[in-house]
């Protein structure tokens, strides 16, 4: 168990997740000893440590190449063997800028005036190295005996486009060389799965310079896509959900009303109309709570559960953009539950049951964290107790595992998050449950009561899958491109060995076209081998070979993607096989 060093100075034994962040934090202090070694005159930024490893942003003339990253990491080892201790010590505010000015850490010197008056500044120091830090930290360098420098990336400072473009180093640290190399081949694994190179080879989707953020779905890509929501709506259908539209470009006011406007701006386009400013929709709530309003409603309607596959827009930094999985533009399997305050619980319950059966439909396993109010939110304290409250109760009445994520909730209310494990060990956030008490008080929402008054309505603001083609770029990935038979794009791809055998694969692909199996035809004049290799590169879950054989006995020789050469058999057969493995929703 590692011994860790606290922000005030106390010294624990650290569990494994303080122990990790403590050695990665110490991994991100010794790249940037190595660099000022290295680079005496490179301005340090932020270092922080992260889910996945360590970053540390630099403003350097030298560009990092993954050469000069090599020599970094070289130097990183350097200090790692001198066994430095790290040293804690407290500066005032005068004395902390004035050792800044001597460094030249202008960047450091800013964080400094922008800290509260009073507030305690702590430094670390290594050897010849000092940093203005928090901590936690470990207590020595050779602690960190397990990490890599993976990756350099552009960054703005402060996130801010309007500031310099710094160099972002991208590392990571285990305790153990065992768990670094099962991390580095995780990596390799996920760069063989990754979403963009497998979307480009199978002809899912298209990213294109002329509309960056915004994903080109092509032919394969639409039916797996249209697969994904057919499912949503048979489900929901049999959860008590209805489906509503609602408009992708609403009025200023609308979004003043929501609050949207005063919190959420700066990332929604706005346009004119005769005159008027209007805003496409960055989230579908509040074009909800307005199909709510349009009529009356009585205590016994309630529960609402009103389903949106809204298209929404949100401005995201050219940077941040990432194939599908960062865009623009995205449909969001979004609902919004009305119900009575005695229905909170069992809504949110029959939410997670919901949630629990489509992760199970794709093989995800979950973990869910419970998001309180954060400081920009809205709202009063009472209310936000009883949302929280709601929440946690469910949770555990129904026995389930979650941890606390103090301040992240919504502005409006209180959150459930599920974040996804895939296949080979990497988490997702996908689905949410947001309780809110405030938009219904914004938009002045009502039903009558059994008593004949007027009552105010709660709210559930729910998505399972999150965004559609989000979640389209970790299925890629999750399944490597290998799609369960169901939402294959092409479920079978027929083979003949010659043309003279077209005619029978044309007869086979009506036969499996009737009952809506998803097939094509490779008619091409090529080897058999050759035509073999494609379909297996297409992940094809089934390959038909035909030739005299199978002609002269009107049977098909047969290739599946798990089992490989199966040997002849029946089409009936097949088609009876194929269309139980596509009925059932089958896992390969």
């Amino acid at each position: 168990m590692l011994k860790v060093v606290l922000k005030d100075g106390n010294v624990i034994n650290a569990n494994e997740e303080e122990g990790k962040k403590a050695l990665r934090h110490t991994a991100a202090h010794i790249l940037a000893q190595a660099v000022k070694r290295l680079y005496p005159e490179a301005k340090l930024a932020i270092g922080p440590a992260i889910e996945s490893g360590f970053y540390y942003d630099f403003d350097v003339e030298e560009a990092f190449t993954m050469e000069v990253l090599e020599r970094i990491e070289e130097e990183m080892k350097k200090i790692v063997k001198e066994d430095l201790r790290l040293e804690r010590s407290v500066l005032s505010r005068e004395e902390a800028l004035k050792l800044m000015e001597e460094k030249g850490e202008d960047y450091k010197k800013e964080l400094i005036n922008d800290l509260p008056k009073g507030e305690e500044l702590t430094f670390f120091k290594q050897g010849d190295f000092i940093d203005l830090c928090a901590g936690p930290h470990v207590l020595n360098t050779s602690k960190v005996k397990a990490f890599k420098l993976l990756s350099v990336a552009g960054a703005y400072w402060r996130g801010s486009e309007k500031n310099k473009m710094l160099q972002r180093i991208y590392g990571t640290a285990f305790a153990k060389k065992s768990e670094l190399d099962e991390y580095l081949n995780m990596l390799e694994e996920a760069k063989k799965r990754d979403h963009r190179k497998l979307g480009k080879e199978l002809k899912l989707f298209a990213l294109m310079e002329e509309g960056p953020g915004f994903p080109f779905f092509l032919p394969k890509g639409v039916v797996l896509k249209n697969k994904l929501i057919e499912y949503w709506r048979e489900l929901h259908k049999k959860y008590g959900y209805v489906e509503i539209e609602t408009p992708m470009i609403l009025n200023k006011a609308l979004w003043e009303t929501s609050g949207h406007w005063f919190h959420y701006k700066e990332n929604m386009y706005t346009v004119n109309i005769d005159e008027e400013e209007f805003a496409i929709k960055p989230m579908n709530c509040p074009g909800g709570m307005l199909v709510f309003k349009s009529e009356a409603h009585s205590y016994r309607d309630l529960p609402i559960r009103a389903g949106e596959l809204g298209r929404v827009h949100r401005h995201e930094l050219s940077g941040v953009l990432h194939g599908l999985m960062r865009v623009r533009a995205f449909t969001q399997d979004d609902a919004h539950i009305f119900m009575l305050p005695e229905q909170i619980k069992d809504e949110i319950k029959g939410v997670v049951k919901l949630i629990d059966e489509v992760y199970e439909r794709f093989g995800f396993k979950y973990t869910v964290e419970l998001s309180t109010r954060p400081e920009n939110s809205m709202g009063s304290d009472e209310e936000w107790r009883l949302a929280e409250s709601a929440l946690q109760g469910a949770l555990e009445e129904m026995n389930m595992d979650f941890r606390i994520n103090e301040g992240d909730g919504a502005f409006y209310g209180p959150k459930i998050d599920f974040h996804l494990e895939d296949s080979i060990g990497r988490t997702w956030q996908c689905g949410t449950i947001q309780l809110d008490f405030q938009l219904p008080q914004r938009f002045n929402l009502q039903y009558i009561g059994s008593d004949g008054e007027k009552h105010r309505p709660i709210v559930i603001h729910r998505v399972i899958f999150g965004s559609i083609e989000r979640f389209i770029g970790i299925l890629i990935e999750h399944f490597a491109g290998k799609f369960p038979t169901w939402l294959s794009p092409v479920q079978v791809k027929v083979l003949p060995i010659s043309e003279q055998y077209n005619a029978y694969a044309e007869a086979l692909i009506n036969k499996l076209e009737e009952k809506n199996i998803r097939v094509s035809l490779d008619s091409r004049a090529e080897k058999i081998g050759y035509k073999i290799r494609d379909a297996r590169n297409e992940r094809v879950p089934y390959i038909i070979i035909l030739g005299e054989k199978e002609q002269n006995s009107s049977s098909i020789s047969l290739r599946s993607r798990k089992n490989g050469d199966e040997g002849s058999c029946l089409l009936e057969d097949f088609i009876s096989r194929i269309m139980q493995e596509i009925d059932s929703k089958m896992l390969d």
